[in-house]
C-alpha cells in the first residue's frame, strides 16, 4: 500500500534511496541542504519541504541518512527539527550510522513526543542504493519494525531486526569492522602481488572463487584496475564510523587492536588529501608504504 513517507539527507545513499521509494510508488517528500539534488528529485515527482519540521507534518514514516550523531540530533531534536512536527502515528527511521547511544538518546526524546523511532543503518555503498539491494540492521520496537517493513523492502534485501533501540547501530558498528578491514586486507594483497611481480588481476581472479571471496573483492578491483578510485563510500565517512567504532569499544569494555590500527591507516588518507575517495583508495596509503602503484 502507498505512503506518504519523508526523506532528510539525500547524498550518496540517501538520494538513491528516496528514488526507489518513489519508483515503489509512494509520495514522497524531500528536504536536503543542497539544493541541487532536491530539485532533481522534485523533477522525477518528489514534494520539496524546507525543514525536517515541515517533512514531518506531512509523513507518515520520516526517513533521515546523514553524516555523524550531531547532525542526526540536530535535525530531529533542534530547532525546525522532526520533534517540532509531531503528530499521531509518526515514526522516525534513521539510516545514518551513529554512536548507538545517541540513537538511544534520540529514541528517547522523540517518543516523548509521541514518535515511534527505528535506528536503522544501511550497509551495500552507493551500489546497494542505487540498485535497492543494501543490508538494513534495525533497533527498536519490534511492532515498529513490522509496520516500516513493507517500506525497507523498497530499498533493502537482507532486513534484519535485531533488537531494541541502538542495536541496529552496534550491527552497524561491527559491519564496518569488517568493510574497513576487507579494504585494507584487499590493498595489502594488491601490494604484495604487485611487488612480487604475479598480475594483479589474475590473482583477484584466482583468490575470489576460493575462501577468500568476499563482497570487496566481487565489487572493488575492476574499478581500481580501471583507475577510478571515486567513490563508492567516501574514505572520511569510513574513519568516521571508525571512530564510532572505537568509541563504542570504550564504551562497553571491547578490546579492538586490528581495528585500531586499521583507523590509522585511513587517518593517514585524511591526513594525505585522500578523504573524498572511495574507501578502498586505503590502497594509495599502502602503495606509498610500499613505493608501487597498482593499476594506471
Amino acid at each position: 500500500m502507498a505512503q506518504k513517507v519523508g526523506y532528510i539527507g539525500l547524498g550518496l545513499i540517501g538520494a538513491p534511496m528516496a528514488r526507489n521509494l518513489l519508483k515503489a510508488g509512494h509520495e514522497v517528500v524531500v528536504h536536503n541542504r543542497s539544493r541541487g539534488i532536491v530539485d532533481e528529485l522534485v523533477s522525477e515527482g518528489a514534494i520539496e519541504a524546507y525543514s525536517p519540521a515541515e517533512v514531518a507534518r506531512q509523513v507518515e514514516v520520516v526517513f533521515t541518512c546523514l553524516p555523524d550523531s550531531p547532525d542526526v540530533e540536530r535535525v530531529a531534536l533542534g530547532p525546525d527539527g522532526i520533534i517540532e512536527g509531531a503528530h499521531e502515528g509518526l515514526i522516525h527511521v534513521d539510516h545514518s550510522t551513529i554512536k548507538p547511544e545517541s540513537a538511544k538518546l534520540i529514541a528517547e526524546k522523540l517518543g516523548e513526543a509521541g514518535i515511534r523511532c527505528l535506528d536503522a543503518p544501511v550497509s551495500g555503498g552507493d551500489i546497494g542504493a542505487k540498485a535497492g539491494t543494501l543490508a538494513i540492521m534495525v533497533g527498536g520496537p519490534h511492532e515498529t519494525f513490522e509496520a516500516v517493513l513493507p517500506l525497507f523492502k523498497a530499498t533493502g534485501k537482507t532486513i534484519t531486526h535485531i533488537g531494541e533501540s541502538g542495536a541496529g547501530q552496534a550491527a552497524k558498528a561491527c559491519n564496518q569492522i569488517m568493510c574497513a578491514a576487507q579494504m585494507v586486507a584487499m590493498s595489502e594483497l594488491l601490494v604484495l602481488a604487485e611487488k612480487s611481480g604475479a598480475d594483479p588481476e589474475k590473482v583477484i581472479e584466482a583468490i575470489k572463487g576460493g575462501a577468500a571471496q568476499c563482497w570487496t573483492l566481487d565489487t572493488k578491483p575492476q574499478r581500481i584496475f580501471a583507475g577510478n578510485r571515486e567513490p563508492g563510500f567516501k574514505a572520511y565517512m569510513q574513519h568516521k564510523d571508525l571512530g564510532i567504532v572505537l568509541d563504542t569499544a570504550r564504551t562497553y569494555g571491547a578490546s579492538l587492536p586490528v581495528t585500531a590500527v586499521i583507523t590509522q591507516l585511513f587517518e593517514a588518507m585524511l591526513q594525505n588529501g585522500l578523504g573524498d575517495l572511495d574507501n578502498s583508495a586505503v590502497l594509495g596509503i599502502l602503495e606509498m608504504m610500499s613505493n608501487t602503484k597498482v593499476g594506471p
